[in-house]
C-alpha cells in the first residue's frame, strides 16, 4: 500500500482544505459584516420609530390641513352669499335714501294754520294760546311767562304728551 501511497500524491486533500479554510475565512468577515449591520440597524431603530411617528403626525395634520381648507371653503361661500343679501338691501337703502334727500330740497309749503268750525284759521281769544308746530308744555308756559305747574293746572285734562298743532289752552294768571 505504501506504494500505491507514495504514487498518488494527490493534492486534493490539501485543495479541500484550503477551500475550506477560505470558507470559513469568509463566512467569519461575512458574520463580521452582519454583525455590525445588524448593529447599524440596531442604532438607527431608533430614527426609524421617528421617522414613523413623523409620518403619523403628518397624515394627522393632512387630515386637519383638509378639514380646515373645506372650512374657509365653506365659510367663503356663506360669507358670499351674505355680502349678497347685505348689498341687495343697501341697494334698496339708497334708493330709499336718494328719495328722501330729493323730497327734503322741494321747498316746504307754508304751514297752513288748523282751521275752525267756520273753515277760518284757529286764533286765540283772550286768555288762550294756540299750540303751535314744536310746542310742548315747558316751551309754552316759558313763552307765557309762567311755570308748568300754573299751566297745567289752568288746563286740566290736557294730555301735555300729544299736544296737536291748532289746539287752544288757557292761559293763567301771572302773580
Amino acid at each position: 500500500m505504501d506504494t500505491i501511497s507514495r504514487e498518488n500524491n494527490n493534492m486534493l486533500p490539501i485543495g479541500g482544505i484550503l477551500v475550506g479554510l477560505v470558507g470559513v475565512v469568509l463566512g467569519g468577515i461575512a458574520l463580521a459584516q452582519a454583525s455590525k449591520a445588524n448593529k447599524g440597524v440596531a442604532d438607527h431603530q431608533p430614527a426609524i420609530e421617528k421617522v414613523g411617528a413623523l409620518e403619523t403626525q403628518v397624515s394627522s395634520a393632512s387630515s386637519v390641513a383638509e378639514k380646515a381648507a373645506k372650512d374657509v371653503r365653506d365659510l367663503t361661500r356663506s360669507t358670499q352669499e351674505a355680502f349678497n343679501a347685505v348689498g341687495g338691501k343697501l341697494g334698496e337703502f339708497q334708493t330709499t335714501i336718494t328719495k328722501i334727500e330729493e323730497a327734503m330740497k322741494k321747498p316746504a309749503p307754508a304751514p297752513a294754520g288748523k282751521k275752525g268750525a267756520g273753515g277760518g284759521e284757529v286764533v286765540a281769544g283772550p286768555g288762550e294760546y294756540v299750540v303751535k308746530a314744536g310746542d310742548g308744555g315747558t316751551k309754552i308756559a316759558r313763552t307765557l311767562g309762567v311755570s308748568i305747574q300754573q299751566l297745567q293746572a289752568v288746563n286740566p285734562g290736557v294730555n301735555w304728551n300729544k299736544l296737536s298743532v291748532g289746539q287752544k289752552l288757557k292761559v293763567p294768571q301771572k302773580k
